[in-house]
């Protein structure tokens, strides 16, 4: 019963975020994945690890699906690159249960991760300012 009302909670959650909060909901999964996943391969527990790659792969899959390359061309470009390179290390990190793809997806996703969770706030802010004033 408490799991059926968890899954409840998640998916009104996930129907009443802004599109700000959602990206930040689906980082804060894609660095949960990640470092789980990092943790299973230390420890050899490798089909748990790669089940935690094959969820950060499907995160940074939306993410890439997700661009808007008619808004933002430049902006998008650059970040496809990113989920690109990404994506391909994800796999190789599936393929050999091996930490490093692990780690440089960490690595080059950490600033956006970090950019994001200074933008959507502010964004948020400046956009109800806009309503109230």
């Amino acid at each position: 019963m408490l799991g059926k009302a968890a899954q409840r909670y998640d998916q009104v959650r996930a129907t009443t975020l802004t599109p700000g909060e959602l990206l930040l909901a689906l980082y804060d999964g894609l660095f949960r994945f990640l470092n789980g996943a990092r943790v299973c391969y230390e420890h050899k527990e490798n089909a748990r690890g790669r089940e935690l790659v094959r969820k950060a792969h499907a995160i940074v899959s939306e993410l890439l699906l997700a661009l808007d390359h008619k808004s933002s061309p430049d902006l998008c470009a650059n970040l496809a690159a990113v989920y690109d390179f990404a994506l391909s290390r994800l796999s190789d990190a599936n393929r050999d249960a091996q930490l490093q793809p692990l780690d440089d997806v960490i690595r080059v996703l950490t600033p956006l991760r970090e950019a994001w969770q200074i933008a959507v706030p502010k964004a948020t802010a400046e956009a109800s300012a806009k309503k109230g004033g």
